[in-house]
């Protein structure tokens, strides 16, 4: 019940319309109910490192904000000057705020999208549309991790004769550390040549060439789809009612909130927190089937 499990074109439709919606407005509650959304999604998948780097994201934030509207003026609720005399104004900090708020809602997202949808993920959205761009995007997605361990083995190897990037002067790991990338650069084109001659030799320039595919749209994919169109629906009334509409010039003005409001606010809240509850579920029934105990546990 992963995610990471479902469809490939899932895992397309969601994280576009995820990623598109904090673009498309503007508007707090929804920023907000994304902001915390990718957060809780991106922490879980990531772990620890993806924690230390999302709160890292918050400070940055707020100066990007305080950068914003030190650069812009708009607004008449004057805060006061900056250093060069510029008015900061509270619509154009909250502004900045929000802008800021969206890139980092992106980032968030955008580290979840790296960890769900793989390689072969991609070589079959892309496979009947061009395959030749989807073997490109495959060799080169799975180019990246083999680089990184080709480097660490490099380096490892430099610090048995002394010559380790973090080893010796500063003036001598900067030598290493070129030596090191120079290596691993050559190593990385000799791999390239291999693998477009090893593609050639299995017919990648053939026309009417087929590529084989694990992924089947089962029943369990289709409720999904049925939830994601009723949500997006719901959100593509809320954008024509103008319930996603926010005025910050010359005032911060929002729509009245009305009891359609909170439908499209959940609506939006189950399309963001959607992975997360099945990612959840499908732990908690896992663990149910290898630990028959787990539910008294709990």
């Amino acid at each position: 019940m992963r995610f990471d499990s479902y469809h490939p074109t899932i895992n397309m439709i969601y994280f576009t319309a995820a990623i598109l919606m904090p673009i498309i407005s503007h508007h707090p509650v929804f920023l907000l109910i994304g902001y915390l959304s990718a957060f809780l999604y991106s922490v879980k998948l990531g772990g620890l490192r993806t924690l230390v780097f999302d709160l890292c994201l918050i400070p940055l934030t707020g100066l990007y904000a305080g950068i914003y509207a030190g650069y812009h003026h708009f607004g008449v609720t004057d805060l006061g000057q900056n250093l060069i005399g510029n008015s900061i104004t509270w619509e154009s900090l909250v502004y900045g705020w929000m802008i800021g708020v969206t890139i980092a809602t992106e980032l968030m997202l955008f580290s979840c999208v790296f960890r769900i949808v793989s390689s072969d993920k991609i070589g079959y959205l892309l496979g009947r549309v061009s395959p030749k761009l989807s073997l490109f995007l495959a060799i080169l997605l799975r180019s990246v991790p083999r680089i990184r361990q080709q480097a660490a083995a490099i380096n490892t190897v430099q610090c048995g004769i002394g010559r380790g990037i973090n080893q010796g002067s500063t003036f001598q790991r900067l030598r290493n550390l070129l030596r090191v990338f120079s290596i691993t650069i050559t190593w990385a084109l000799e791999n390239f040549v291999e693998s477009a001659t090893s593609m050639k030799s299995r017919g990648y320039l053939l026309s009417g060439r087929t590529a084989f595919s694990i992924y089947r749209f089962d029943n369990r994919d289709r409720a999904y789809v049925l939830l994601l169109t009723l949500c997006l629906v719901l959100l593509a009334m809320a954008i024509l009612l103008d319930q996603t509409a926010v005025s910050y010039d010359p005032v911060i003005v929002v729509n009245r909130i009305t009891g359609m409001s909170y439908i499209f606010y959940a609506a939006c809240a189950v399309l963001y927190l959607s992975p997360l509850a099945l990612q959840l579920f499908g732990e908690v029934k896992y663990r149910l089937h290898t630990n028959p105990h787990f539910y008294g546990k709990m």
